[in-house]
Parts: structure tokens; sequence; C-alpha cells
């Protein structure tokens, strides 16, 4: 059984910055693409980057691009996602999600159980 399990998160003013790190069990991590997605109560889950198995493709939700960046460390099964210049409505719980082998594969299989993330105006 895969465990994802994420850190990092915490209560942050607008503009500062946090670093999520997701550190997963087993030894296929490399395997797969992994993905960090995001939910406000009341709302759906969407994802907010997705990295390939070897870490050099990664996509962006629009609202993200240029303030946060997705990587992998392979060697120490873990995904980080750094997070720059923060706004409040980057205020949600965080989560990271295994897929398949394909970063094109949007399905996800396995999930964390998240970390908070709270933005201060």
């Amino acid at each position: 059984q895969v465990q994802l399990v994420e850190s990092g998160g915490g209560l942050v003013q607008a503009g500062g910055s946090l670093r999520l790190s997701c550190t997963a069990s087993g030894r296929t991590f490399s395997n797969y693409a992994m993905a960090w997605f995001r939910q406000v109560p009341g709302k759906e889950r969407e994802v907010v980057a997705r990295i390939s198995r070897s870490g050099s493709i990664t996509y962006y939700e629009d609202s993200v691009k240029g303030r946060f960046t997705i990587s992998r460390d392979n060697a120490k099964n873990t995904m980080y996602l750094q997070m720059s210049s923060l706004k409040p409505d980057d205020t949600a719980l965080y989560y990271c999600a295994r897929g398949g082998t394909s970063i094109d594969n949007t399905k996800y299989y396995y999930w964390g159980q998240g970390t908070q993330v709270t933005v201060s105006s």
C-alpha cells in the first residue's frame, strides 16, 4: 500500500513563502507522475501543479504560474511545492497525489491526508 505524507503547511502573511513536501512510501516513486491539488471548503478539489516521473516536465494551473514551483527528488521519494508571493486566495488544504506512469494521465490513485496553508492579508 502506498502512503503519501504531506508537510510544510502553516500560516503565512500575504507575499510570503512556504515549501510543501510530500514523502512517499515504497520503492517505485520514480515510476509515477505526481501532482499537488488544493481544496477550499465548499469547492471542488483543483490541480495546482503536475510533474512527470523524471521531473523534466511540469504543468501549472494558471493562477499559480510564476509563483509556485513543483519539483521532486526521486532518491528521497519526495516531491516539493515551493510557493512564493502567496495570496489569501491560495488558502486551502493542499494534497499530494500519485498518478500513472504518464503525466498526461489525469487520474490519480493515491492521496495524502493534506496540509493546511493559510495566507493572511
